[in-house]
This record gives structure tokens, C-alpha cells and sequence, in this order.
């Protein structure tokens, strides 16, 4: 069952159009990563579901009711930011029970002493599941930035919102920070079984993150699917490109092989046919003695820890990216023979 769903959702500013028409489901307890360059629509979108950006045209529902006319601050939606945007005068605790202090208690309730008590307990419960458990008292300008963003987090979840919006959450981390959080994170909101909703630019986390990834390009979807798909079978040159890989060149596919500006190229059996665009991964570019294959030069050679990425200047074609161990790198300027691997080939619809 989709939680949410956004029908033909439009957002125009002056004359540009930032989403177009866009449609779209989150299920009950899925994590959905928006990826996509600057001013492909990502947070548009986000900012729509959360009542904080008006649509022109279409519908945003949560649990099947119109948001039309609703507040952000009845829609049942929690909020993470990139800044955080922690309240400094208050200590952790203070800023993790800001929310539950907007947030009905229940039928004959009131904020009394229970209800205090009822809040200081759910704070508490809240830092522990975010691995700061004896942070209450401590001041947030004391913190990390690691720290902050886990209190941001705990805000966010303190009123169980019915779904989590996170924007660029991560973003203002170290690169080593952000791979930890973001196996906790997806730890986290599968114990919790917390529906998801996350822009971030950063392909590796969402991939990481993500039940599913919806990659966006000038307000529309340009893929969405499991990070595994889209990474295999990118659907467009624009998504194969903006996935990183560069090795992307039109292509006449006739039978098992591709006539290319790199000469014949072989592809998976079953590829479509004719007019279509190549992706070649870097895994799929081979290094042979030369005289083998296509001749080559090397032009650069950048050590990427598990392996070294190589640049390569055919004799003809644009240039080659690929991929080899540190003990088999060639240095720089030296000739070498390409030979293509057809399993790291795909064959991508013509487009942009």
C-alpha cells in the first residue's frame, strides 16, 4: 500500500518549470532516495510533500488523504535538514523534545505531569536509539557534527511522524562519517520500520541507503527503481552519465556486436538493435599487450584504493576509462592494447 503519492504534481517558477508533471509512490515502510543534478527538481519535490512549496497542478496524498490546504505541521511528516537547524539555546534534550511538545498526547490528555514524564522518557528512548544516551544535558554547540546530525535525527522521529523526509541529510560530513552513518541509518529505519523520503546528490549514499532510487533530470523521473537496476541497466544516457561512468558513445547494434567511434565492440546476446547509445563500464575495458585490440596511450593513472582508474587515448574514438589493479597499472605514456568485454557493455536507448 503507497503512504504516499504524488499524481501529476507540477511546480512552475516564472518560466521555469521545476517539476513536470511528476508521479510518484512511496509504500509503508520503503526508503525511496531522489537523486539528481542541481535544479533537476529533487528538493522541489520534497519541499511539495512537506506543504512547504505550493504545486500548480496535481495531488500530494499521505495514507490516501488530499494534502491540499493542509499545514506542514499537520501533516504528520518529520523534517531533517542538511543544517540541522538545532535550536543552540536549548541543550539535546531540550531540542529532541521540541517536537513532541507541537504533538497531541492522545484523547483526554493534556501537557500535564504525566505527559512531562511521558516526553522525558520518549527522549531518553530516543537518544539511546541514536547512540547518544548520555547526551541530554550536553549543549549542541559542544557537539560534532556526527552528533548533531544524530540529534537532528531524534528530533525528527520524536513525534513518529508517518513519514521521514530527509534533505541532504549527510552532506555537511566527512566522507568517512557519512559511510558510517548511513549503515546506521538504514539499520535504524529498518528496526523502526520507518517510511523514507530522502534528496541527497551523493549517488553512493543513496545507493547504500535506498530500497529504491528515483533519479531526476529537469523536473521529471528520469529512472526509478532498485539501486541494483539502476545501477546495471542505467535508462538513459543522461542517468548512465550522471551515475559517473563516461565511457558512453552512439552506437549500430546489429547482431552481437556494436560499430562505435571505438571501432567493433561486442554486447550482451539479446541486446536491442540498430541506432542505440553504449555504456561501456571501466571494468569492461581490458588492457592487452600492444598490437591487440585498439591501440591506445595512457594519459592518466589515479589510485582509487581498491584499484587505479586509467584514462586512455585511442588511436580513434573519444577517450576510455578503465580499471586495473595497483601491480598491473601501466604508467603514464605508455601503449597498450584494448580489448572490450561484451557482460560489461550495455546498450542504452538513443537520447540525452
Amino acid at each position: 500500500m503507497a503512504l504516499l503519492e504524488l499524481e501529476g504534481v507540477t511546480v512552475r517558477f516564472g518560466a521555469r518549470t521545476a517539476l513536470d508533471a511528476v508521479d510518484l509512490k512511496v509504500a509503508e515502510h520503503e526508503i525511496v532516495c531522489v537523486l539528481g543534478p542541481s535544479g533537476s527538481g529533487k528538493s522541489t519535490l520534497l519541499r511539495v510533500v512537506a506543504g512547504l512549496q505550493r504545486a500548480d497542478a496535481g495531488r500530494v496524498l499521505l495514507a490516501g488523504a488530499d494534502q491540499a490546504g493542509v499545514p506542514v505541521h499537520r501533516r504528520g511528516v518529520g523534517l531533517m535538514f542538511q543544517d540541522h537547524q538545532l535550536f543552540p539555546q536549548r541543550d539535546v534534550g531540550g531540542n529532541v523534545a521540541f517536537g513532541l511538545r507541537m504533538r497531541p498526547l492522545g484523547p483526554g490528555k493534556s501537557p500535564s505531569a504525566g505527559g512531562a514524564a511521558q516526553r522525558a522518557g520518549r527522549v531518553e528512548e530516543l537518544l539511546e536509539l541514536v547512540g547518544l544516551p548520555e547526551a541530554q544535558r550536553r549543549a549542541v554547540a559542544a557537539l560534532s557534527g556526527g552528533e548533531q546530525q544524530r540529534v537532528a535525527l531524534a528530533r525528527a522521529l520524536a513525534p513518529e511522524p508517518k513519514l521521514l523526509m530527509l534533505d541532504e541529510p549527510l552532506g555537511q560530513l566527512d566522507r568517512g562519517l557519512r559511510e558510517r552513518l548511513v549503515v546506521e541509518l538504514r539499520g535504524l529505519f529498518g528496526q523502526l520500520g520507518t517510511t523514507v523520503l530522502a534528496v541527497t546528490h551523493d549517488q553512493g549514499e543513496a545507493f547504500a541507503l535506498a530500497d529504491r532510487v528515483v533519479v531526476m533530470q529537469d523536473g521529471r523521473i528520469a529512472q526509478a527503481g532498485t539501486p541494483l537496476e539502476v545501477w546495471q541497466r542505467p535508462a538513459s544516457p543522461f542517468v548512465a552519465r550522471f551515475l559517473g561512468f563516461d565511457n558512453v558513445v552512439p552506437a549500430a547494434v546489429s547482431g552481437a556486436v556494436a560499430d562505435t567511434a571505438w571501432g567493433k565492440v561486442p554486447v550482451p546476446d539479446g541486446s536491442p538493435q540498430g541506432d542505440r547509445t553504449l555504456l561501456v563500464r571501466p571494468s569492461g575495458v581490458h588492457l592487452a599487450d600492444p598490437g591487440q585490440g585498439l591501440a591506445a596511450t595512457v594519459l592518466s593513472r589515479t589510485f582509487r584504493g581498491s584499484h587505479v582508474a586509467l584514462r586512455l587515448r585511442p588511436a580513434d574514438g573519444p577517450v576510455l576509462e578503465a580499471e586495473c589493479s595497483l601491480r598491473d597499472a601501466p604508467g603514464e605514456g605508455a601503449r597498450v592494447g584494448i580489448l572490450f568485454a561484451a557482460d560489461d557493455v550495455v546498450v542504452l536507448d538513443c537520447g540525452t
